[in-house]
C-alpha cells in the first residue's frame, strides 16, 4: 500500500519513597565504536507501551552504535515523590547521562541536576514545561525529542472516517501540563472546523471509565496523556458499547485497540533521542546548543478489527494511505 502523505500542512509543534522499581541493566556490546564505557540512567513517569516503545529504541540506538552501557532503569509509577527521589539519587551518583521519559519525570531531573546532560523524550512542549528556553536553543543541560501532535491533521483524519461529526470528546489528566497544551491545539483545530469540544478531565485511572462513560459525543480523542494510556482499555470498553469511534493520538494506542490516528511511532522518537546521546557522548556535543528534535515523518495507523467493533466503515481512500506494517487487523 502507499505510505502515508501528509493530510495537511507540516507538523504542529511548538509540545511512596524508594518504591520505583529500579533496576541495572548491562548492554555490553562487543563491536564498540568507543574504548569508553557509559552510566546511563534511564527513567520514565509511569508504565505504558509508548514510553516502553521508546526506551526500547533509545537503548537500540546505543547498542547499534555498539557502545558499552550499563543502565540504570527507574519508574515513578505515576508518583511524583518518587520523581523527586529518583532525581536526587541521580544527581549524586556517577551516571554520565539522564534519560527523561514523560514531561513530570524530565522536569524532576531537570530540577535535580545541572552538572549532567539530561535528555528527555515523549514530552509534548519542552518549552511550556520549563525544560528548555527554546526548541532551536535549549540554553542549558536539557535536550531531547517532543512527541508533539500534529492535531490539525489528526483531526482532518477523523473528519475523513466520521465526514457528519459535529462533536469530538477529549479524555485527559488536567494535571499534566503536556495533555492541557494538546487539548487547547485540538480547541484551536476544531474551531477552524466548526466542530465542539467536549472535555472530561480526571486526576487518576481509576477515574478513566467514567471519564469516558460522561462523553456524549461522535468521536473520542485521547491525547498522550499518561493517566488515560495507561488505563487505555477503559476507554476503548466504552467506545465499543456505544460505537463511539477512539482515536488515540499515537499508534502503539491504536494496535491496543483504537480506531486510527495520524502519529508518531514511540519506537523511532527513541531511537532519535538514542542517537542525540551518542552525540553527547561519544562526540562531546553540549546539549545547550542542540536543537530539540521531532519526529519526522508521523504515518497513518489503522485497526480494522476496532473499526468493525465500533461500527465503522473505514474508507478505501484511507486504508490506501497507511502502510501495511502499519495496519492491525
Amino acid at each position: 500500500m502507499k505510505r502515508t502523505r501528509s493530510l495537511a500542512a507540516t507538523l504542529a509543534c511548538a509540545a511512596l519513597v524508594l518504591t520505583a522499581c529500579g533496576s541495572s541493566d548491562d548492554a555490553d556490546t562487543s563491536n564498540g565504536s568507543s574504548d569508553e564505557s557509559y552510566n546511563i540512567a534511564v527513567t520514565q513517569i509511569v508504565t505504558h507501551d509508548s514510553l516502553d516503545q521508546s526506551i526500547e529504541g533509545f537503548k537500540q540506538a546505543l547498542e547499534d552504535e555498539g557502545l558499552d552501557v550499563t543502565y540504570d532503569d527507574q519508574n515513578a509509577n505515576n508518583d511524583q515523590t518518587v520523581v523527586a527521589s529518583i532525581s536526587g539519587t541521580i544527581a549524586s551518583s556517577d551516571t554520565d547521562l539522564a534519560l527523561g521519559v514523560g514531561t513530570p519525570m524530565a522536569q524532576g531531573l531537570a530540577q535535580s541536576i545541572a552538572d549532567k546532560p539530561i535528555l528527555f523524550t515523549a514530552v509534548t512542549d519542552p518549552v511550556d514545561a520549563g525544560l528548555v528556553d527554546s526548541l532551536e536553543a535549549p540554553g542549558a543541560n536539557v535536550t531531547g525529542t517532543t512527541d508533539a501532535n500534529p492535531v490539525v491533521e489528526q483531526l482532518e483524519l477523523i473528519k475523513q472516517i466520521v465526514p457528519d461529526v459535529e462533536t469530538v470528546g477529549v479524555i485527559y489528566n488536567s494535571g499534566e501540563a503536556n495533555s492541557a497544551v494538546q487539548v487547547q491545539w485540538l480547541k484551536d483545530a476544531a474551531a477552524d472546523q466548526d466542530i465542539e469540544v467536549k472535555e472530561a478531565t480526571l486526576s487518576n485511572t481509576s477515574e478513566v471509565q467514567q471519564a469516558a462513560n460522561s462523553l456524549d459525543v461522535d468521536a473520542i480523542y485521547v491525547p498522550t496523556d499518561n493517566t488515560v494510556i495507561s488505563a487505555f482499555d477503559s476507554v476503548i470498553q466504552v467506545g465499543e458499547s456505544k460505537s463511539i469511534p477512539v482515536f488515540p493520538a499515537e499508534g502503539d494506542s491504536v494496535a491496543k485497540g483504537g480506531l486510527a490516528t495520524y502519529g508518531l511511532n514511540y519506537f523511532d522518537l527513541g531511537y532519535q533521542t538514542g542517537e542525540m546521546a551518542i552525540e553527547i557522548l561519544v562526540n562531546g556535543a553540549d546539549p545547550a546548543s542542540m536543537a530539540v528534535e521531532t519526529q519526522k515523518e508521523p504515518v497513518i495507523y489503522l485497526n480494522l478489527g476496532a473499526a468493525e467493533r465500533m461500527g465503522v466503515e473505514l474508507p478505501q481512500e484511507v486504508i490506501d494511505q497507511a502502510d501495511e506494517a502499519n495496519i492491525t487487523e
